[in-house]
This record gives C-alpha cells, structure tokens and sequence, in this order.
C-alpha cells in the first residue's frame, strides 16, 4: 500500500497524487485500486478531491480507500480550482527546501495506471534535472493511442490544421501534423510541449516558479496553459512510453453537453488570449476567434442531430 511522503527538507523524492472526481464512483474505484497495485520505491499519498458527487464517491472512498486524503469543495468548481485545492495542501506540507525533491501526478479518475507506471515517470525527473513534467502513454480502452498525451502548443497554424481535418488526413505529415505529433513513433521517448493532464507527473518546484493551474479554465486547457508557463521558466516536458496507462477519454466528466462543448471552445479560444493573441494582428486574433466560434456552432449542431435522431 502507498504511504505518506516524509515531508522533511532531507526527504528522498515523495509522490503527491491529485484525483478530482465528480460522480464517477465507479471509474475512481477502478483509478484507486490500480494506484494500491503501484510498485513505487519511495513514499506517496493520494488525494482524492471530490467536486460535490451525489453518486456515492465520497462513502467510496472513505470506506474502501482510507488511506487517501479526501477533500470534499461542496460543488463542481471545475478541474484547475479542484487540483488547486490539494496542491495548496501540498505545498503547504512540504518545506521549501524540499520542494525540488518532491512530484506531483495529476490524474483522472478515468485514468488506470500500471504498477511500474508511477517509478518510470519519477525516474524520468530523477535521470533528467531540466525536466519539470513527465507524462505516460495513454491508451484508449480499444488500444488506440490517445492523441493528447504527447502535443505541441495549438499555435493558429497547429489550430488551422487540426480545425479544417487536414491533421487527420495526413497524419505522416511533419507540417500538417504537428499538433498530435502523429508522424513520430508512439513508442519514442520525446521532448514535447505538452501531455495529457489525465495523468501527468510535475515537479513541485516547477510548480512554485510558475504557480498553479490557472482557474479561469474550468475543464480542458488548463493543462497546455500549465506545461506553456513552465517551459517559459526554462523547464522542459517529456512524454515517456514505457509507462503507460488507459486512459476511458471522457469519462471523466460523461455524456457531451452544450456546456461541455462551451468549456471546450472557451478554453481554446482563452489559451489563445493568454499567450497569442497580444503579438499578431488585429485581423488574425479575430480570424481565429472567428474560426473558434464557427467550429463550436458546428459542434453544437452535430450534438442537437445527434440527440433528434436517437
């Protein structure tokens, strides 16, 4: 069973997981069970941060998983301010000298590790000090690689590509996909900009110097606007295959609904303000809110016919 990093400043290397959950009682049972199985060779603790569930998530953990540290919001305030929650636990807990040698792996409750997954993705910080995140390979439940666990940053032209479907209809292309990387090998150990924040591993130092998820992002994008703020630091990110994990893409937050869809193209559009926007034309920052907004009607249509003929 995991155990509880020391938290001295001589301390070897804890592990500090953080599972936001919000009626998934069954997936995070699952989530919890293959974190018991972990083969890790220092302390670690869990965190479970429950968003409010009605589903008994809360009774679950309290009675099956009593070694994990539950922090209950009271209401879905979304992933970046739910992680945040136990993050400032964290650092509160472990002293600024040691802040180096501690991690913190960000996880899904749809997200099912393999034993050896954790010490692979600790190994990666432990061998390469410049290295601030580390992420595994995401597989979907059919086998197929998910596509956000090694990325680029969606600049406009990454965006455009993966937009209009020419990423999808060349996959091999070096130009036209470079947002997913899907020309290179999936089992390559790779320096990339971003993983996927279902299962990523931080070092907590890197999280002093660029502070923590930014809360303006409820659901998605919180993760890219993370991994963009480190390696402005001087940090760099590496996605690392021989660990690996399954990841349920979506199962996390179930069924699409319009406010999904919303979040989704909000944090698009708001990645792009942050860190874009401010150095191109005028003509392009509307362009590019322009073709946001033109893909979230689309979406939004395709989820009304799809609801019309069921």
């Amino acid at each position: 069973m995991l155990q509880p990093p020391q938290v001295t400043a001589a301390a070897p290397q804890g592990v500090w997981v953080v599972i936001v959950n919000y009626n998934t009682a069954h997936l995070l049972e699952r989530c919890l069970t293959a974190l018991r199985a972990s083969t890790l060779d220092r302390p670690c603790t869990v965190f479970v941060v429950d968003n409010g569930s009605h589903d008994g998530s809360v009774a679950l953990v309290r009675e099956r998983f009593p070694e994990a540290v539950l922090l209950e919001t009271g209401a879905n305030v979304g992933f970046a301010r739910a992680n945040n929650v136990a993050l400032r636990r964290v650092l509160a807990l472990v002293p600024d000298r040691a802040r180096r040698a501690h991690a913190v792996l960000l996880l899904n409750s749809d997200c099912f590790v393999e034993p050896e997954t954790i010490q692979r993705l600790v190994t990666v910080l432990e061998r390469e000090p410049d290295v601030a995140i580390v992420g595994p390979k995401l597989v979907l439940p059919d086998g197929r690689l998910d596509l956000a666990c090694r990325r680029s940053f969606p600049t406009p032209g990454t965006a455009l590509w993966k937009l209009t479907g020419l990423a999808r209809l060349f996959p091999r292309s070096r130009w036209f996909a470079r947002y997913n990387l899907t020309y290179r090998d999936p089992d390559e150990p790779l320096e990339v900009d971003a993983v996927s924040g279902a299962c990523m591993l931080v070092r907590l130092q890197a999280v002093v110097e660029a502070g923590l998820l930014d809360e303006a992002f409820f659901m998605y994008g919180e993760d890219l606007d993370w991994a963009y703020r480190i390696k402005q630091r001087g940090w760099r990110v590496r996605y690392e295959p021989s660990a690996r994990a399954v990841h349920v893409k979506g199962g996390s937050w179930g069924r699409r609904d319009p406010r999904i869809l919303w979040e989704f193209y909000r944090a698009m559009a708001l990645f792009y303000r942050r860190h874009y926007a401010a150095h191109q034309p005028v003509l392009l920052r509307w362009l590019v809110y322009a073709g946001i907004g033109m893909r979230f009607s689309v979406a939004l249509v395709g989820l009304a016919v799809r609801r019309f003929v069921r």
